[in-house]
């Protein structure tokens, strides 16, 4: 019995690959990122995933001024010439709208990202994407994580002279914050979901 050829996605160049190679490499899995030159694939959702993405998702598309943002989920974001993630949700700049055809937004196009937390991803939601995001000087950073089923969101905003996330505070029913704009949002919403 003979091993399957590996797909060339699966054969990393030397120098690793970047960000505008996730365009041309053909049999990439759905929700491919690349972190550090590296691809990462992504394992199947969970429900609570979908749900925390959805309810997300509905209440940005609800809330934001539409003259000043835009909730986009399924696009990645290009940090670096070595760096392309997908956040689960983002909020992009409404005049930083893209060609129809593009499958990514640059980093200053991006004023919130929302990483949902899984089994698979909590090294990667948890510490090194933070990193990466403020790197990039995104302002708003929010990470989701499930409390038995329910929505535990930790919103952070960017501290410009470190270049680091500062918290804005852990909601648990409900998440209310005034930046980047006014949000009130019932976390318990999920279970309508």
């Amino acid at each position: 019995m003979s091993a399957e050829p590996l797909a060339e996605w699966q054969r990393p160049p030397a120098e690793g690959y970047f960000a505008d190679d996730l365009d041309r490499l053909p049999g990439l899995p759905p929700h491919t990122e690349l972190i550090d030159g590296a691809i990462v694939t992504m394992s199947p959702q969970q429900l609570f995933h979908m749900k925390a993405l959805r309810l997300l998702e509905n209440a940005l598309a609800r809330l934001a001024p539409w003259d000043h943002y835009r909730a986009r989920r399924e696009m990645s974001v290009v940090l670096g010439p070595r760096q392309r993630l997908e956040p689960d949700v983002m909020l992009v700049h409404a005049d930083a709208e893209i060609d129809s055809a593009a499958t990514w937004y640059p980093a200053d196009a991006v004023a919130l990202v929302v990483e949902v937390v899984s089994p698979d991803s909590e090294e990667r939601d948890r510490k090194r994407k933070p990193q990466l995001y403020a790197e990039a000087g995104i302002e708003y950073f929010w990470r989701v994580e499930d409390g038995a089923g329910k929505v535990i969101l930790y919103a952070y905003e960017l501290d410009p002279a470190t270049r680091q996330y500062a918290p804005l505070g852990i909601f648990h029913d409900r998440v209310t914050l005034t930046v980047p704009f006014p949000i009130d949002i019932d976390l318990t919403e999920i279970d309508r979901i």
